[in-house]
């Protein structure tokens, strides 16, 4: 997993299989570990905050569906640009491919997991409430592993969240800053089905 922080071209966040988290803020001539306190090393998915460059989301747990797998413990964010992480559930979420920060929102994450896709409003609640505090996202979705995410650009109206699903298709979903009450999933484009 690789990522990048918008407006900046020289620092970026890389997290390998079993390799944890790494830093570079001169465009890859030199990289610092900065996951190296936590209980897990094996990344799938980071995310730069669109809105706030300090915040980080890691998601934990090889992406890649093969036979040996080095599993994770859910996700993690940082809010001071990857110098100390907190854990904010997901746990039993064993491979987590992809995170979507909401382009106008820090606190809307959407997290694709091995069985769908889950999201929180309020991820300032889930250091202290981490069982109760992500929710599946977008009814109709199929319980499938879930190998890429995606949002449309901020200022996008209306903002969808595209979910490819491991067999099953690709789906569209209606962000929640978007304005939708629904969530509710589509396939796309609809003759996949």
């Amino acid at each position: 997993a690789v990522t990048g922080v918008p407006g900046n071209n020289t620092t970026f966040y890389f997290g390998g299989v079993d390799g944890g988290v790494w830093k570079t803020t001169d465009a890859g001539t030199v990289w610092e570990p900065v996951f190296d306190n936590e209980p897990v090393a094996s990344i799938g998915a980071i995310e730069v905050a669109p809105s706030d460059p300090n915040v980080i989301y890691v998601g934990t747990g090889e992406s890649d569906i093969r036979s040996d797998l080095a599993q994770g413990d859910g996700v993690y964010k940082s809010t001071n640009a990857g110098k100390t992480w907190t854990h904010i559930g997901l746990t039993d979420s064993q491979q987590i491919s992809g995170i979507v920060v909401d382009p106008t929102d820090a606190n809307t994450v959407y997290v694709a997991t091995d069985v769908g896709v889950s999201s929180t409003r309020q991820v300032g609640t889930c250091a202290t409430a981490a069982s109760n505090c992500w929710a599946p996202f977008g009814a109709g979705l199929p319980e499938a592993p879930v190998v890429g995410l995606s949002a449309s650009a901020a200022g996008v109206t209306p903002g969808v969240l595209v979910a490819g699903t491991y067999g099953r298709g690709l789906w569209q979903i209606p962000l929640w800053t978007a304005g939708s009450q629904t969530a509710t999933a589509t396939l796309s484009p609809t003759s996949l089905s």
